[in-house]
């Protein structure tokens, strides 16, 4: 009698697929596919405007600031490795810096607290909702907020901020597999609550 796979199961092979399609997809964008490069910015496009927003508070600038993310990660795709960050850390960690790039370059001569910048209230509707359709957003949200609020945080910084475990665990002065236990086990309880809200 085959045992059924269980929940957990299911959702660490759907993780491991998503980052077997993003890393697939950043090596052949590396050699120029343009297709691989609609595909990459179709499943990572909403995760990564949501970055900027972030750091600008403005639509505007943080559509530019995208922008300007997705040409760099064109021209340098070549130089992600799979075995060093997943696909979507390498990701935002790009367009963060590109977002910093330009704030410094737009506030040149003005001191900025990258901290600061990083931490800056988004005031406008949500980019996932309004880059998503529907109310997906909004409905995560309410699933991230009936966890427990250290699980919340660990999801929002990895998943919204880019943060790595390995970062996390330093942060919190906690074990890594501890750390991907809380995740695995907090993104487990995502997954029922919105098939719940389905």
């Amino acid at each position: 009698m085959n045992a059924q796979p269980d929940a957990s199961q299911m959702a660490i092979a759907r993780a491991n697929r998503e980052r077997e399609l993003l890393s697939d997809a950043l090596a052949r964008v590396g050699i120029g596919d343009r297709k691989a490069f609609e595909f990459l910015y179709r499943r990572t496009s909403a995760k990564l405007f949501g970055v900027c927003l972030r750091i600008f508070g403005n639509r505007n600038e943080a559509e530019e600031a995208l922008q300007d993310a997705y040409l760099t990660i064109w021209n340098r795709a070549a130089a992600f490795d799979r075995d060093k960050a997943s696909p979507i850390s390498w990701l935002v960690a790009v367009t963060r810096n590109k977002a910093i790039d330009r704030l410094r370059a737009r506030d040149k001569g003005k001191a900025v607290d990258l901290d600061e910048a990083l931490g800056t209230a988004d005031t406008s509707p949500n980019a996932e909702a309004r880059l998503a359709e529907k109310d997906d957003a909004k409905v995560m949200d309410r699933c991230i907020d009936r966890l427990d609020d250290r699980d919340a945080n660990f999801i929002r910084a990895a998943f919204w901020n880019g943060r790595t475990y390995a970062d996390l665990a330093v942060a919190e002065s906690t074990p890594l597999p501890t750390i991907k236990s809380r995740i695995r086990r907090a993104l487990i309880k995502l997954r029922h609550c919105l098939e719940g809200s389905e």
